[in-house]
């Protein structure tokens, strides 16, 4: 069974395409490299033995996505591509608006003329926005996102869910991510920003290979425990598996289903760091700096839900997400080749 994976070179993209050749599919891959490289293709095939086809190209581009419509009977579509940065976003909104909101209409409507009605989506847990009270549960009605990036996945899903009213034989499923972290166990792939980190745990391992020099916590007199902001970590292959149980489940069931996926346990920066340094062997350097506008205190999921519908939880801890992420960064500190 061949499932188009749009953004199959970026980080959880990747890391979907190793699961999905385990379980017995094949991904075929579009990425405009944007934000990824090439190079992950290798890796891919180094852990699973399987050569991974691959278009360059954008999801706005609907000639390129009708030829690869044509050229393989595609089962279903995961769609990962899109940009991902919140404080981007706030400087660049119509960029995010005509990738992320734009590329998905251009996707769905090439999806439809091909007759492929089978699409998981990679939402945000930002669609429950500033004041959901956590933990997050998905019959909460969606908030209003503080970040274009937020409101383009909000938006995006709007787009699905008036879909699933018109035309009402798609299976559409909706993946609110919390916090994706870690690295494949093999140490062969990782998350490679482009630029300074924007997300925790790649920050984390760059100081401690001495890319960088200093991780800043943004606020430390937040109503947590210790100050610092708390959030609900997964590890990108407990991520990753999520993908192929909504492929699995949700295959020929009509309408839209919604997801959270998430450990249901929150932890703290501080948290983070502690078990970094135990996994790593490497005290960290670090410092305290203002809180960044936008950031919540703190918000976990609740995700019964997957684990009801799906048979999906997490199963790797946290000492498993900064051990692999170590591990990565350690034999990769560049990142993969260009």
């Amino acid at each position: 069974m061949k499932i188009l994976v749009t953004g199959g070179c970026g980080y959880i993209g990747s890391h979907t395409c190793v699961q999905l050749i385990q379980s017995g599919y094949t991904p075929i891959v579009i990425d405009n490299l944007f934000n990824s490289k090439a190079s992950v293709l290798d890796r891919i095939q180094k852990i699973t033995g399987k050569k991974v086809e691959f278009y360059q190209g954008d999801v706005c581009d609907a000639q390129l996505l009708a030829k690869i419509f044509a050229e393989h009977s595609i089962s279903a579509v995961i769609h990962f591509a899109g940009l991902k940065a919140v404080g981007e976003s706030v400087h660049k909104p119509l960029e995010y608006y005509e990738n992320n909101v734009y590329g998905s209409i251009v996707l769905m409507k090439a999806m439809r003329n091909a007759g492929v009605k089978q699409l998981v989506f990679s939402s945000s847990a930002t669609v429950y926005g500033e004041l959901a009270p956590v933990p997050y549960v998905e019959t909460l009605p969606q908030g209003l996102p503080t970040s274009p990036y937020g409101k383009s996945k909000l938006m995006v899903e709007q787009c699905i869910m008036d879909l699933a009213i018109a035309e009402p034989d798609w299976s559409l499923t909706l993946l609110r991510y919390f916090n994706p972290v870690g690295a494949h166990p093999s140490g062969l792939m990782g998350e490679d920003p482009l630029g300074i980190p924007n997300n925790l745990m790649p920050y984390i391992t760059q100081v401690a290979v001495g890319k960088r020099e200093s991780l800043a916590i943004f606020g430390n007199d937040y109503p947590t425990t210790d100050g610092t902001c708390v959030r609900d970590f997964i590890h990108v292959v407990d991520l990753a598996d999520g993908h192929i149980a909504a492929l699995k489940a949700d295959h020929n069931q009509h309408g839209v289903h919604i997801y959270n996926l998430g450990s249901g346990v929150g932890y703290s920066v501080l948290q983070v760091i502690t078990a970094f340094e135990k996994a790593s062997g490497k005290p960290l350097n670090w410092h305290f700096a203002p809180r960044r506008a936008g950031d919540l205190p703190a918000f976990w999921a609740d995700a019964k839900k997957a684990e009801q519908k799906l048979g999906w939880k997490t199963k790797l801890t946290l000492d498993d997400m900064v051990k692999d992420s170590w591990n990565w960064q350690s034999n990769n500190p560049q990142g993969y080749p260009d």
